[in-house]
């Protein structure tokens, strides 16, 4: 019983590990409450006024998380829904 235990435990541990190690979004940008931020549409603008074609964005953590191309590549831009300052880019 021992055993079994302590693979499931093992088993258990790498499963959580292995999914954080998936997780590849920033998700830290603001300590601001959500009824302060600034509209989701300010932070695309900024993506697009920097050449990034927008595909989509959501919200990731307290940060604007918004997908986009530029050059043919495929980036995640992560904007501070306080100020809309960019706090990090993930290239895919």
């Amino acid at each position: 019983m021992r055993v079994i235990r302590s693979v499931a435990f093992a088993a258990s541990i790498l499963g959580l590990m292995g999914s954080a190690a998936l997780a590849d979004g920033y998700k830290n940008c603001t300590k601001l409450d959500k009824a302060s931020w600034k509209p989701a549409s300010e932070a695309e603008a900024k993506a697009k006024a920097a050449g990034y074609e927008v595909r989509r964005s959501k919200i990731e953590g307290s940060c604007y998380e918004v997908y986009g191309v530029k050059e043919g590549k495929l980036y995640e831009l992560f904007y501070s829904p306080e100020d809309l300052s960019l706090k990090h880019t993930i290239a895919k």
